[in-house]
């Protein structure tokens, strides 16, 4: 039997991105009204009767890898959770979460009922009938997409795949890459034919670590398919589990949406980062503007400064597509513009620290000065791409003597780029040794940290986040950078 056309002209395209941040903040009921025209208009695709899928593996059990595993486990579908880290096996096994915000009774659960399977033994996958891929797509070191855990895991799993599986990926990836790069992969390593005996997809993850409302089942799931039946076959396994699924036309408008909804994050923060630069000199209070400005019931929505940023996806994403647009003879000022300034933002928080310390006679270097949060974000333990470790990195390399605290991260782990702070253990927040600290710096505002205690024991604090925002010290104590 031939390939199925991978054109598709023959059925109506859907296509509209959803912004997340503002389902968060609006009722079920105008959810329904928001996405309804699109959820009505799945009966036009082409579409055959699909059977539920019982048995999947999903490779990679990180901070999305696993909240997939348990939200499908939960529904009675039995999950190898695929791993090459085998201290991640061994802890889910045990049923413990290695992610703070996920329960490890709900690991737990899972695991003394069979429904989920750890296990780094990729032979499982003869077993079963849809595989989703959802490892880290990071930067190589000159900015460009590294993509060869995608291209791993695609000869890991091809051998093993039976006829008619169903691939799909969730990783970040520019677009064009499900196609040009994974199924080429597959092709070769399992003698199966996309669009005929393989069914392959792309839908990306939209994780928010951290966010109380950030529900698996809850967010509306875009699904691309490299034909019509493939992007069935996906669209029919995420139906099992979550409420709403956005069928669109390709696997390359599912890749550039997940990449259009990090860089307008990216751009309108490098905005009000440059905002924040601006206003400093006029001696404006950029968060009290934006929370002016916010008033506003319509055209404007609020982002807000930081150090830099963070996270497995803003920092990212922007150069996935930039570098596709060259390869396509396409410039991208506009992206990579706001991401240079996002990426010098800790140079201004460096500037902010020598400057404050200045007044008090003292330079960087010989002075002690605590990073206060280490987290990409507040309240979670992920310090993927985090500005903490630029700052702790710079505030070195000037001959200071920098500490941390984070009660989410007691201890740095290994990093691809800054592998010489690993091991390093966040101080004891204890009132006595605060004051051994020449200056601190907030870069995470975590919710469970003591700021009066910090306010109290260090002469100079640098706050990047606002944290200290309703409190009332002698003036030249802080400053907001």
């Amino acid at each position: 039997m031939p390939a199925l056309p991978r054109s598709h002209k023959d059925f109506k395209f859907i296509s509209q991105f959803i912004d997340i941040e503002a389902i968060h903040q609006h009722s079920a009921h105008q959810l329904d009204e928001a996405i309804g025209p699109i959820a009505g208009k799945r009966n036009e695709l082409d579409s055959t009767p699909n059977q539920s899928m019982t048995k999947i593996a999903i490779i990679g059990q990180g901070y999305v890898g696993l909240p997939l595993s348990l939200i499908f486990s939960e529904a009675n579908i039995t999950v190898f959770a695929l791993d090459v880290d085998e201290s991640k096996i061994t802890q889910l096994k045990a049923g413990r979460s290695y992610i703070r915000h996920i329960q490890g009774d709900r690991v737990k659960q899972a695991v003394d009922e069979g429904t989920l399977i750890p296990t780094s033994d990729f032979t499982t996958i003869q077993q079963v009938e849809a595989v989703i891929i959802c490892v880290p797509t990071p930067l190589d070191a000159h900015r460009q997409p590294d993509m060869s855990f995608v291209a791993q895991t695609g000869e890991s799993i091809g051998p093993h795949l039976q006829k008619n599986s169903t691939v799909i990926l969730e990783s970040t990836a520019y677009p064009g890459a499900t196609e040009t790069l994974l199924l080429p992969i597959l092709e070769a390593t399992s003698g199966l034919t996309g669009g005929d005996d393989l069914h392959l997809a792309f839908s990306p993850e939209r994780e928010d670590p951290g966010n109380p409302n950030s529900k698996v089942k809850i967010i509306p799931k875009l699904v691309g398919g490299l034909t019509p039946t493939c992007l069935e076959k996906a669209k029919a396994l995420y139906e099992q589990v979550i409420d709403t699924v956005i069928p669109v036309s390709s696997c390359k408008v599912a890749e550039a949406a997940k990449l259009t909804e990090n860089i307008f994050r990216s751009v309108n923060i490098a905005l009000v980062n440059e905002l924040k630069m601006i206003f400093a000199k006029m001696h404006i209070d950029i968060w009290e503007v934006v929370e002016a400005a916010k008033t506003k019931p319509f055209g404007y929505m609020p982002f807000y400064p930081g150090p830099g940023l963070g996270g497995h996806c803003i920092p990212i994403d922007p150069f996935y597509l930039s570098w596709k647009a060259k390869e396509m003879g396409v410039s991208t000022r506009f992206i990579e513009l706001a991401g240079e300034i996002n990426h010098h933002m800790p140079d201004y928080v460096i500037s902010r620290l020598a400057e404050a310390l200045n007044e008090r006679g003292k330079p960087i270097k010989f002075s002690s000065i605590l990073i206060v949060g280490m987290a990409y974000k507040k309240n979670v333990d992920d310090m993927r791409e985090s500005p903490a470790l630029v700052i702790l990195d710079m505030i070195k390399k000037r001959g200071g003597i920098p500490a941390y605290y984070d009660p989410y991260i007691p201890k740095i782990p290994h990093t691809r780029k800054y592998p010489q702070w690993e091991g390093l253990q966040s101080i004891q927040w204890d009132p006595s040794q605060l004051k051994e600290f020449d200056a601190a710096i907030i870069v995470t505002a975590h919710d469970s940290v003591s700021y009066d205690n910090l306010i109290k024991a260090i002469p100079i604090i640098i706050d990047t986040r606002n944290a200290l925002a309703n409190n009332t010290t002698q003036t030249g104590q802080i400053w907001k950078a």
